[in-house]
Formats: C-alpha cells, structure tokens, sequence
C-alpha cells in the first residue's frame, strides 16, 4: 500500500520485552517463509539485544531487532505487518535505530539482507546504507539458498 505524504500516519515506538513476543512472532510468521522462531527471540532478549517495536494507534505494526557489539550495531531483523509495508513504518523503524545508534556513539550500522528484496534494498540505499560485501547462499530459500548482500551505514 502507498500512501501519500499528506496522509502519512504517525507512529510510536517503544522498546519491547518478552511478554510482546506473540505479536512479534504473528507478524514475523505473516512477512517470512522463514520466520524465526520465538526461541530466537527469547535468546535475542536474553543476550540483551534491543527489541524495538513501531505503534500505530497502540498496534504493533513492525519491530527491529539490534545486536550492539562494541561501537558497532548490527540491525539483525527489520519486519513490517506485510499490510502495510510501504506506508512509512519500516523507515519510521530505520530511522529509530540510527538514531539510537548515533546516541550510543556507535560509528556504524551493519546488515545483511536478501539479495532478491529490492524493496529493503531501496529502503536502505535511501537511508545511506552502501555495499561493503557479500555472502553467497546466506539465506535458505524456496529453490535452495540465497545470497545475501552486507550493509553499513556510517555514523560519524
């Protein structure tokens, strides 16, 4: 769905915990034919990783998940309700990290993403993310696996 600038909706964030994991996992199992399973979440949540959730009138719409190690943050997952990708929530979400990460003086962003998801790709680009590498069948994939392509943004 696109919507237009005029029409944007706004949206909250806050931090999420162990007890928001059924909402987390229903829109990561809608958005993924590989979904994580809620033991990876659990484990995310208890080495301290950030779990950061994006609202819209109180709904969880969209999450990320950070590993910092470091000075550097790795944006391990970025998931938007597959309904209503395109309406500004991913980059509402985008955004929050490099923001947290420039608060915790961290000099980078890191990620993989599927080489085939031109729109997360784009969505990155337009966020200052460039290509620094590659890793060949990263991902499993409905034909065998698939490459994935590494990001970073710079912070400083």
């Amino acid at each position: 769905m696109s919507v237009a600038p005029a029409e944007r909706p706004s949206w909250d964030w806050a931090a999420l915990a162990v007890e928001d994991l059924p909402e987390v996992l229903a829109i990561e199992e809608a958005a993924h034919l590989y979904p994580w399973s809620e033991a990876v979440f659990e484990e995310c949540l208890r080495a301290g990783y950030r779990l950061d959730g994006a609202f819209r009138h109180g709904e969880l719409v969209g999450y990320s998940v950070v590993m910092a190690v470091l000075d550097e943050w790795h944006l391990l997952n970025l998931c938007v309700e597959p309904t209503i990708q395109r309406s500004g929530a991913g980059r509402f979400l985008l955004e929050r990290v490099i923001a947290s990460a420039r608060a915790a003086e961290a000099s980078c962003v890191l990620l993989e993403v599927r080489a085939g998801n031109h729109a997360a790709i784009g969505l990155y680009e337009s966020a200052g993310f460039a290509d620094i590498g590659h890793r060949k069948a990263y991902y499993p994939a409905p034909s065998g696996r698939e490459d994935a392509r590494v990001m970073r943004r710079l912070l400083s």
